[in-house]
């Protein structure tokens, strides 16, 4: 099957309120054209200079027939670059990172960008996100961060994302994403001005279909669609 069959497929298989994002990373502008021509509606970058490289290649039509989401970590120094790019950036785990990013956002020629809160739910030292583990009281821990991200002028918090260890079982990811949609619960009960959490992210190709059990309403797969990723 080719790329845009495979996509056409997990489309068809899966509930029609579930948003795909295709991760695209190191994938070439040509399988991304590919995608969009055959319906996909959203990308997802993780790195700024990719997403720059295959837009450029794309030109401006294809490029805004899609939603562009950055869903690696971001770098403050890259926060410039990035702007103009993505129209989600599912990675902000920090006050901190939110906050510049609210202070440049006029400057990139946008008056507010989405952003999801990137949660670390399985605690691994080598990941981003916030880590539950580092939180005494958590639920409260998150509520507040929502309160505080909700008075930056710029910023529209629309969800949450997770990945789960890749080394987890299929139980073990149930258990993950569970716990996720707990917290996603909690918040959606947040009622505050530029807060709209509407999207639960999590799931990948070898989870997607356990995420979406467990109320994940956006997945984030890039092996089932593109095969699996060469070695560069």
């Amino acid at each position: 099957m080719t790329i845009g069959e495979n996509y056409q497929k997990i489309r068809s298989e899966i509930p029609s309120y579930v948003k795909i994002v295709v991760a695209a990373k190191t994938r070439t502008s040509a399988e991304i054209k590919e995608l969009i021509e055959a319906g996909a509606t959203d990308i997802g970058e993780n790195y700024v200079q990719e997403a720059e490289k295959v837009r450029t290649v794309l030109g401006e039509d294809l490029i805004h027939k899609v939603k562009w989401h950055m869903i690696g970590p971001l770098q403050k120094n890259k926060i410039n670059k990035a702007l103009p790019i993505f129209d989600y950036i599912q990675t902000v785990d920090t006050l901190e990172l939110a906050t510049a990013i609210d202070k440049r956002i006029e400057k990139s020629g946008k008056k507010v960008i989405s952003i999801l809160l990137e949660i670390n739910i399985g605690n691994e030292e080598t990941k981003s996100g916030i880590k539950p583990s580092e939180h005494k009281n958590w639920e409260e821990f998150m509520e507040k961060l929502v309160y505080e991200i909700s008075s930056l002028t710029h910023i529209r918090l629309e969800g949450i994302m997770t990945m789960g260890p890749l080394s987890a079982s299929p139980e073990q990811y149930r258990t993950y994403f569970r716990r996720t949609k707990y917290i996603y619960d909690i918040l959606t009960k947040v009622k505050l001005e530029r807060v709209d959490m509407k999207y639960l992210s999590m799931g990948m190709t070898d989870s997607y279909r356990i995420a979406i059990e467990e109320g994940a309403n956006m997945i984030r797969i890039g092996t089932a669609i593109f095969g699996p990723r060469k070695n560069i």
